[in-house]
């Protein structure tokens, strides 16, 4: 019988004990640093309707969007964009400026973005930030990029390398087998799902001969994930609510969206031939799709559906088209909410891991009510008036910031690299992957993980009385 556990294999020590350093307290801020505020929380907790609303207390507000797919053209109901007519007059960056095709990298939205910023402040303004995509916010406070160290590099393409080797490029799981024979410790460090690193880890180490895990040693080690050091002073604001609150948001705004023409948005950069791991195909809501404009463009070219607009297919009175239409919608409302619980995590671990100095502001009670929006007196008294009080605090000099107290960062535990690193394999969930201790720990307290338990024991406890 598989056992209830997981299986782990850990990683080398690190270069610092754990206990140590986690007896010092974070650094402040360096003298100064030009201040910025970020927006923070998973989808649907109404991020850019914050953004917006901080204009009107202070002056000269900018949103510069850190959301890897709305940095790309197309698909704005899909990525869920800022109608022009609900951003109010605030000048917003970073939305819709690269082509669908092109790969965005955290480099590239830190070498894109902090010119922008800069040039906010150059004008006396203040740049909110406002992120779904954690890591590219991080690319703008840590000082390590693994795309820094790539760069520039010369030699062997990774294409050369399959092709000597009999792998294809699009074989993930010969990929990743192939990185764990030649540095087991650097596959350790990426989801087993994770491709596109997976190829990057492959990349440099065909181009130098070195180990990606060497790169992850001593100081690039401390500095990973980290703010010191950033180039601003941020002012993280974190707007989190209850699951069941986001979920139910999440299952009503799909629903909008396919009112909305999400369906024709799709049709629109549909290609039966084309895949879902590079630009704005990566986006959750296109994959889902793949099945359903299959069996749709098949039934066109033959003549049975005569209509342009996908829009109007869930009035269709054909069960296969409307099988297939439901199971996507209800697919992609399953990977949001995916979406939801893996944000959701990573800002927790952010939050007391990595010593990210954010203010936890709860919006699940300005979502009560009869619909998902919330009133505008329950937002503005529970969401807007708190956070306006802690970016005032910190715009003014005298913020020794109250959050530095051991409620957030300084009193909370700091995981060695081996806790943070290491993948344990829950064998009781067919073989799920968790990256990290605290991933691990979040799984076995989630309701599904021991319903499955309980199951494996009832049944050992079967086979033991036979």
């Amino acid at each position: 019988m598989a056992h209830l556990g997981a299986s782990a294999a850990p990683l080398p020590s690190p270069d610092h004990d754990a206990s140590e350093e986690a007896s010092h307290s974070p650094p402040p801020p360096e003298k100064g640093l030009r201040k910025v505020v970020v927006v923070m929380g998973a989808t649907g907790a109404g991020k850019s309707r914050l953004a917006v609303d901080l204009a009107s207390h202070f002056a000269g507000v900018e949103v510069v969007s850190a959301d890897s797919m709305q940095v790309y053209g197309g698909l704005d109901v899909l990525t869920n964009k800022v109608p022009l007519h609900e951003q109010k007059g605030v000048p917003h960056h970073l939305l819709s400026v690269i082509d669908p095709s092109v790969e965005f990298t955290c480099r590239d939205f830190r070498d894109h973005a902090v010119p922008i910023i800069e040039g906010i402040l150059d004008r006396g303004g203040l740049p909110v930030i406002v992120g779904g995509t954690n890591f590219y916010i991080q690319a703008l406070v840590s000082p390590f990029l693994f795309d820094d160290m790539a760069q520039d590099i010369e030699g062997l393409t990774l294409n050369d390398h399959l092709d000597e080797i009999g792998l294809d490029n699009d074989d993930e799981a010969g990929l990743y087998e192939h990185l764990k024979k030649i540095d087991p410790v650097a596959a350790q460090r990426i989801h087993p799902n994770n491709h596109r690193k997976i190829k990057r880890y492959l990349e440099l180490y065909e181009s130098t001969g070195a180990l990606p895990s060497d790169l992850f040693q001593g100081q690039a080690t401390e500095k990973w994930g980290r703010p010191r050091n950033s180039r601003f002073d941020c002012c993280f604001l974190w707007l989190d609510a209850d699951l069941h609150v986001l979920d139910r948001y999440v299952n009503e705004r799909v629903d909008c969206m396919i009112d909305d023409g999400l369906l024709d948005e799709v049709c629109n950069i549909y290609d039966r031939e084309a895949t879902y791991t590079q630009g704005l195909r990566q986006a959750i809501g296109v994959r889902e799709f793949d099945e359903f404009f299959r069996f749709y463009f098949a039934r066109k070219e033959t003549g049975e559906i005569k209509m342009d607009s996908c829009t109007t297919m869930a009035g269709l009175h054909d069960d296969n088209l409307k099988g297939l239409l439901d199971e996507a919608v209800s697919q992609l409302k399953a990977n949001t909410r995916r979406l939801v619980r893996r944000q959701k995590r990573r800002l927790h671990r952010l939050n007391k891991y990595f010593e990210w100095n954010l203010h936890h502001i709860d919006a699940t009670e300005a979502f009560y009510g009869n619909d998902m929006c919330a009133t505008a007196d329950s937002w503005n008294m529970k969401i807007v008036k708190p956070c306006v009080d802690i970016v005032r605090d910190f715009l003014s000099d005298d913020a020794i910031l109250a959050s530095r107290d051991g409620s957030s960062v300084t009193g909370s535990p700091r995981m060695s690299s081996r806790e943070l690193w290491t993948q344990y394999v829950c064998e009781a969930c067919d073989n799920r992957v968790l990256r990290g201790t605290h991933e691990w720990e979040q799984h076995k307290q989630g309701r599904c993980h021991r319903k499955r338990v309980q199951r494996l024991k009832q049944k050992a406890s079967t086979v033991i009385s036979l």
